[in-house]
């Protein structure tokens, strides 16, 4: 299924063409001017068509600012339904994870995947001969997911339903003398009776001295220095790479490229790797990481980023210095809050994130969607509170159930799934906590699976209340046993009716059981 067909996470709005990117030609202004970490390449085909095929009007409904996931499926859903709708985007219909984010990176994970089961069979059923070839998923990525990055279909998705939209750079621009906020784009103003902010985040690229010189004004595949958006480009993977950054993107492209054959050095500047996880999950990863040739590096403390003759030198404070031909950058996200003026309707620019309520909204006729709105960079709370959202202009019953039951997946192999609080968030939280634990390798499935059997299911149990207020998985397929775990926290399910349950075997899912066992 091509990507522009799937629900997708908020889009880095603001952002400059990737390389090689060609989307659709429907601007309405000249591209506004990029910073280092928003940068395009030279080669990149962004349009500046005088005048747009929509025929837009001054005034809508519903104006759209950012059409990744959340915002993409508002407009789209409002305009199936009448609603008079302008979406408006500055890079690619459908945001970060159809091009630079979900879809491309697991097929790369995939890829890697299918490597390392390659590397079992000596063990397990014969002998086996592998030779790597990164253009494989190379060209996947660019033929199947992205369309060469191309948002045509997206765009042409929206107008057949109704809804106009608007390539630009958009801000907002006040309200009129009845309230509606206004948003410009270029010299053009339009208002509107309802405004959805869904403008997303961008990759960060850190303050370390000599990063954003090294980086220089336009990041680009054929760079030294990367994010998550140009490492998904190459065509063919590099000898050697440094990851900086030791989160889900970090750990899932580290481990994807050393399956390649790359040398990988991994430098995180915390204690261990996925902090927000369970200590037992960063652990467990790390130990497979590492048993798998990357070499990792935490509680670091970085001096400089140099360039090492055609490659890429990174120095640390107590003198040690790691070289590579390339240097992946995974540090985090950034807002683009203050770039869309939103103190213009009165609303703080700094703050980072802006705080909805379980309607998605921000301020009277303001709302929000996605990674703005700081409740997890994930396509599928993008979604889901794209469809809360929905529910609640159209006047229909609104599928708000909260977040205590938001989970996730950092897709490693094993994977890391994970619902709720973990074991420090509930003690910290006052919880009476109680914890139950079943290693995947003793589990009956597991042990059948023999190698790459990595991983255990960890229950955070309220003994108060008797239910799950947490769970972490770290499987094989764990994201997949992780449904079973996210219903029985999000429904506050007792630990009883969990007990009393059927659980077939062998699976790995049947954990689950020995883990409600071992609950203390």
């Amino acid at each position: 299924m091509h990507a522009t067909h799937c629900p997708v996470p908020n889009s880095a709005y603001g952002i400059g063409m990737a390389d090689q990117a060609t989307i659709a030609e429907e601007a309405v202004a000249p591209d506004e001017p990029v910073v280092a970490d928003e940068v395009a390449t030279d080669d990149s085909a962004v349009a500046e068509e005088a005048a747009a095929p929509d025929e837009l009007a001054e005034e809508y409904e519903v104006i759209v600012l950012g059409l990744g996931p959340g915002g993409e499926e508002v407009a789209e859903r409002l305009a199936e339904a009448g609603r008079r709708v302008l979406g408006i985007e500055t890079h690619l219909t459908g945001g970060e994870c159809p091009y630079y984010g979900c879809i491309p990176s697991k097929m790369v994970v995939r890829a890697a995947e299918t490597l390392a089961e390659a590397g079992r069979v000596d063990r397990l059923a014969g002998t086996s001969s592998i030779s790597p070839d990164y253009r494989k998923p190379a060209s996947r990525i660019r033929d199947e997911a992205t369309d060469d990055w191309n948002d045509q279909a997206a765009v042409d998705r929206l107008r057949k339903l109704g809804g106009h939209f608007v390539r630009g750079f958009g801000r907002l621009a006040g309200r009129d003398d009845t309230g509606r906020p206004r948003v410009s784009v270029g010299e053009r103003t339009f208002t509107a009776d309802r405004l959805v902010i869904a403008t997303g985040t961008a990759p960060l690229l850190p303050d370390i001295p000599g990063l954003a010189e090294l980086a220089g004004e336009r990041l680009s595949p054929d760079g030294r220095v990367w994010t998550n958006r140009e490492v998904l480009q190459i065509r063919e993977a590099p000898q050697s790479l440094l990851v900086l950054g030791g989160g889900a993107v970090g750990c899932e492209l580290a481990q994807s490229f050393a399956r390649f054959g790359v040398r990988v050095t991994q430098l995180e500047l915390a204690e261990r790797i996925l902090a927000p996880e369970e200590p037992e999950a960063s652990a467990v990863v790390a130990q497979v990481l590492g048993r798998e040739g990357v070499e990792l590096h935490t509680g670091v403390h970085i001096a400089g980023v140099h360039r090492d003759g055609s490659g890429v030198r990174i120095d640390l404070a107590d003198g040690r210095s790691f070289t590579a031909e390339r240097l992946l950058v995974a540090a985090g996200r950034r807002g683009h809050l203050p770039e869309i003026a939103v103190d213009s309707i009165g609303l703080d620019p700094q703050v980072g994130t802006l705080r909805v309520d379980e309607h998605m909204q921000v301020a009277d006729r303001v709302y929000a969607v996605g990674d703005v709105t700081g409740r997890g960079p994930f396509t599928h709370v993008a979604v889901w509170q794209a469809r809360v959202l929905i529910a609640h202009l159209l006047d229909r019953p609104e599928p708000y159930g909260g977040y205590h039951g938001l989970a996730w997946v950092t897709f490693t192999d094993p994977e890391v799934g994970r619902v709720g609080m973990s074991e420090r968030q509930a003690r910290d939280g006052g919880i009476e906590v109680a914890v139950g634990t079943a290693e995947i390798a003793s589990n009956t499935r597991g042990w059948i699976h023999g190698p790459g059997n990595d991983g255990f299911i960890k229950l955070v149990v309220d003994r108060s209340a008797d239910v799950l207020v947490g769970a972490t998985v770290v499987a094989p397929t764990g994201g997949e046993i992780l449904g079973l775990l996210t219903l029985a926290v999000h429904a506050r399910v007792p630990l009883a009716t969990l007990r009393s349950m059927h659980y077939a075997y062998p699976t790995l899912h049947r954990a689950v059981s020995e883990a409600l066992q071992a609950v203390g």
